[in-house]
């Protein structure tokens, strides 16, 4: 694959399943670290509209991706070192436009978005969404997002994080070794 893709980096050990898609005009945008694993049908995305040449989806070494997962990224996707998607995962850092109403949304093209920063070892359960709008959203090291979640807002690490909108539960408790429930 990466004889035949641009890729801005591309490790070894990296094992991309062939029915997934990747624009070959968008791969020098795109960093695979090391021993990356990507299950079938996994969509990596960077829309048209930006005009940055910075990397815009970034997997550290150890990644792995579930199938049918989504990355959409028009400015920056950072998934640090042994980040673990589900199936059906999406993440997105940006999103249609949709202020003329005279207009086809599809016609409008994108919002200008923020940047995704996922915490290496953390683990994003199926069908979570993590998706940001504009600034920043970070997911700190070793968090671990619930099933169905949709998370709008960063957390801090060893967070598990449940819910639409997603909320913090329980958190990991260095003096006892233990994760503890969150009081509402």
């Amino acid at each position: 694959m990466q004889l035949t893709y641009p890729f801005r980096k591309f490790g070894r050990g990296v094992s991309i399943h062939y029915t997934c898609e990747i624009a070959k005009s968008k791969a020098q945008r795109i960093i695979f670290g090391n021993d990356i694993y990507v299950a079938p049908d996994v969509w990596f995305n960077v829309p048209d509209g930006s005009q940055d040449s910075e990397p815009a989806i970034i997997l550290g070494d150890g990644c792995q991706i579930g199938r049918r997962s989504v990355i959409s990224a028009k400015n920056c996707i950072h998934l640090e070192a042994d980040v673990l998607l589900a199936p059906s995962v999406l993440l997105m850092d940006h999103n249609h436009e949709y202020s003329d109403v005279n207009l086809p949304i599809h016609a409008q093209g994108t919002t200008s978005g923020g940047r995704i920063t996922i915490g290496r070892n953390s683990w994003l359960g199926h069908n979570a969404v993590v998706f940001c709008s504009k600034g920043e959203l970070v997911l700190g090291q070793n968090s671990v997002v619930g099933a169905n979640s949709v998370v709008t807002k960063s957390f801090p690490p060893f967070s598990v994080i449940a819910g639409n909108p997603a909320r913090l539960v329980k958190q990991y408790e260095p003096a006892s070794g233990r994760w503890i429930r969150v009081r509402e």
